[in-house]
Formats: structure tokens, sequence, C-alpha cells
């Protein structure tokens, strides 16, 4: 057995342990977590097959992005266990019969394919050996080739959604005390002191003190 067989098993033993423990732990947070990597590891069989743009996109995607949100959406919901839990053995046999039928399937289909596939063979001519090239070149030439206009539509359109979200959820408060940069830059000496005249005023005398206290402490001093 060579290092790539030996990585194909070992990144498929740790996928089917994380796909299994996604959908049996108890805990939301830990399934997302074990959703996580069994995301990685089908991103590392994807590099074995020598798709690595799948991979890549896989990784910034789902691992980057998708993955993060249910992770912060999970914390963030206040998830009663119990009632998810209420019902669990009255729907299981419905979800074990569904889940067996789709396990047949996708095995029928497996088996097929595999004794139908046959290896595409590539015509070389005498004495010319074939340039090697990546997937992600390969598909990066078709995509800005053959298919540039609906990319461009894309990007446009995609563009136009996030502008359109910037302006929608942009409020100026009225309470915010943001500072020009410009202003900054350009200020003088002067603008940051200002001197102000204003007329003396004569401070008056101490207050007195009110008569009940002076007749308190002449109460005190009698008693004693």
């Amino acid at each position: 057995m060579d290092v790539k067989t030996g990585f194909f098993y070992l990144f498929s033993v740790v996928l089917l342990f994380a796909s299994f423990r996604v959908v049996t732990a108890r805990n939301p947070v830990h399934a997302v977590l074990f959703l996580m990597l069994a995301f990685s590891q089908a991103s590392g069989l994807w590099l074995l097959l020598q798709a690595e743009f799948l991979a890549m996109t896989l990784v910034l995607v789902y691992l980057g992005a998708v993955m993060v949100l249910f992770l912060f959406v999970v914390m963030m919901l206040d998830i009663n266990l119990d009632t998810l839990r209420e019902g669990f053995w009255k729907q299981f046999p419905l979800a074990a019969s569904l889940g067996a039928l789709v396990a047949l399937e996708m095995a029928a289909v497996l088996i097929s394919g595999f004794r139908t596939s046959e290896a595409p063979k590539v015509a070389i001519a005498v004495g010319q050996l074939a340039d090697p090239i990546s997937n992600s070149k390969a598909l990066g030439i078709l995509l800005y080739t053959e298919y540039l206009m609906p990319i461009q539509v894309a990007a446009a359109i995609l563009l136009v959604a996030m502008i359109a979200a910037i302006a929608l959820t942009l409020r100026e408060r009225k309470d915010s005390k943001a500072i020009s940069a410009s202003e900054q830059v350009h200020v003088r000496a002067a603008d940051r002191l200002v001197v102000v005249k204003m007329d003396s005023v004569k401070v008056g005398d101490a207050p007195k003190a009110p008569e009940a206290s002076a007749d308190a402490e002449a109460s005190k001093e009698n008693k004693s």
C-alpha cells in the first residue's frame, strides 16, 4: 500500500466517523464541530483526486463562512434539548427505513458505476507528451474564455446586491462622535485653544451655619 492509498483510508475513516457523530451528538455545538471536521476530510479526498479547486472552495466557503455562521447561530440560540428529544423513538422506525433505503440506493449506484466505468483514454501522438495542467488552471481558462459573459453578469449582480445591502443597513446616527480625518490634518494651533475674556467676579462670603445646628450643639454641651 502506497502513501496515497494510506491517506485515502485515513481521510475516509475520519470522514465516516465525523459524519456518524454529526447525527448522534447530543450537543448541537459538538455536531457542528464534527461537521466541520467532515468537510475538512472531504477536502483532503478532493486533493487526492487532484481536484484542488474543489478542495479549496470547500475549505474557504463551507469551513470559512457557512459552518462558522452555523456555529454562531447554534451558540446564540437557546435550544431546549429536552423538547427536541421528545418523540425520538416514535419517529425512529420511519427514519431508519428511509436511511436504509438511501444507503441501498447509493450502494447500487456505486457498484453499477464501478462495474461499467472505464479509465478515459487520451490519444497522444507518437513522440509527443501532453503538457501537465492543473485543475484550477483548466477551470480558469474555461471560465474566462468560453463563459466570460456569464461570469461578468454574475459578478455585476453580486456587486449590486452587496451595494444594496450596505445602503439598506447604513443609518446615520445623531449621537455619533465621528471625527473627520481631513479636519485633523489641516488643524492649526490657534484652533486648538480658544481664549475667552470674562469679567471678574467677586466671591461672596462663606455661608453661615443654620441656627438649628447651633442650638443642637448648645444642648449637647449642657447635657455633658
